[in-house]
């Protein structure tokens, strides 16, 4: 947003969610095809405190599910990623004492095995029996995806599971009405998955040209429409913004005039 003014945008700069998906915490674990793990737990992987799958810590939350002996191998990101910093402040808002790293796009642990793109962890972990990695979840494809534990209980990723944290997440404080912002409960709550990432577009309130302001409404009014959205989950399997989002960033694109 601040590059938006440095680049001349008139007015006021304001964003609006476009796209949402969730993160999958995507393993690679002969004979296990369901597992279920806390924020405590992810945390305590990642950071290679918890290196055995047959961890007691993740046994308790396996019961009657037989977890072999078999060595953890934490995958990352290697590159500058939105879905590192998003993990990350996934797993410092809702495991905050186990884990401690502020969120940024580069990931905080080095030394552990890591890959360039989310192709690139997947295509690791696909190949390292007893891999676990973050990536968002259209791409983990054969991979095994954990159900997260959101309130009382764990939830999967699921297009619904995931709609549903939207619709309960907050706008950040401080904001214009139009500058929309949302701050995602990490904690979660019960049937709503706590791991998404939420991607925006930044336009400006005015411009010079009444043929930009065309444009830039007419590109933005579909993306966040109703066959916009459509298409977006079509083509890259992301979660439709809620009707409610959609009639707010509309209402924000409708502001937009000349300067």
């Amino acid at each position: 947003m601040a590059n938006a003014k440095k680049k001349g945008c008139k007015g006021e700069t304001i964003q609006f969610p476009v796209y949402v998906a969730p993160i999958a915490v995507a393993y690679n674990l002969e004979g296990v095809d369901s597992l279920n793990l806390s924020a405590d737990v992810v945390a305590e992987i990642f950071e290679g405190k918890i290196k055995k799958w047959n961890d007691p810590k993740i046994a308790k939350e396996n019961e009657g599910v037989e977890l072999p002996d078999t060595d953890i191998t934490p995958v990352n990101r290697s590159d500058d990623s939105g879905t590192s910093k998003n993990f990350s402040a996934y797993l410092g808002e809702a495991a905050p004492k186990a884990w401690t790293h502020e969120p940024d796009d580069v990931w905080p642990i080095k030394g552990k095995e890591a890959a360039k793109g989310t192709s690139g962890v997947v295509d690791v972990a696909s190949s390292t029996d007893g891999a676990i990695t973050y990536a968002d979840s259209s791409a983990v494809g054969d991979l095994g995806a954990a159900k997260i534990k959101a309130g009382d209980g764990y939830v999967s990723h699921e297009e619904e599971n995931v709609a549903r944290a939207v619709e309960n997440a907050k706008r950040l404080d401080g904001r214009s009405e139009h500058d929309i912002a949302l701050e995602i409960d990490h904690e979660g709550t019960d049937g709503a998955y706590p791991i998404v990432l939420v991607s925006y577009h930044i336009i400006c309130s005015a411009y010079d040209k009444q043929e930009t302001v065309d444009q830039v409404k007419a590109f933005e009014t579909y993306v966040t429409s109703e066959d916009g959205q459509k298409a977006a989950a079509d083509a890259a399997h992301s979660t439709p913004l809620p009707q409610k989002l959609r009639d707010e960033a509309k209402a924000a694109i409708d502001t937009v005039k000349t300067k």
